[in-house]
């Protein structure tokens, strides 16, 4: 899996990336942009594609052509398009400092539960099957838990 990041320093962009891309399931066989953006237009965004006037922390949008390529393919012949994770700085920041950890492991909390729902899967309809993946790339992973579990 490739990870293109906008929106976050150079040193998020390379650790969150690559970090992402070491953690993916087998399943993940494409490319994802990630963009760390503030608060504002996360919930912005939430407003015009959820119909959800409020600020989240992590969202999704799937591709909606199969086999897309990113747009930073140059020959139109890479890895096909995943879709992209969009995470709001702000928000993330104020989980891990509630959360007593530090701001790069709520990041990675929120790519991971991002990309999984990129590769399908759906929490509120799938009766526990994303839960259990997000747990269990969470754990190979190392990290604290997961949104589901937190919500749960």
């Amino acid at each position: 899996m490739s990870v293109v990041q906008q929106g976050a320093t150079v040193r998020e962009a390379r650790g969150l990336g690559g970090w992402l891309s070491r953690v993916a399931p087998r399943s993940a066989r494409g490319a994802v942009t990630i963009a760390i953006l503030p608060d504002s237009k996360v919930k912005a965004l939430n407003k015009r594609f959820r119909g959800l006037n409020k600020a989240t922390d992590v969202l999704s949008f799937p591709s909606g052509e199969e086999g897309q390529r990113p747009v930073t393919a140059r020959s139109g012949k890479g890895p096909k398009f995943l879709g992209e994770i969009v995470i709001a700085r702000g928000i993330a920041q104020k989980q891990a400092k509630n959360l007593a950890h530090p701001t790069k492991i709520e990041l990675r909390v929120l790519a991971l539960h991002g990309l999984l729902h990129l590769l399908g899967y759906d929490h509120e309809v799938d009766n526990g099957k994303m839960a259990r993946a997000e747990a269990r790339l969470r754990r190979k992973a190392g990290l604290p838990l997961g949104l589901i579990a937190r919500a749960g």
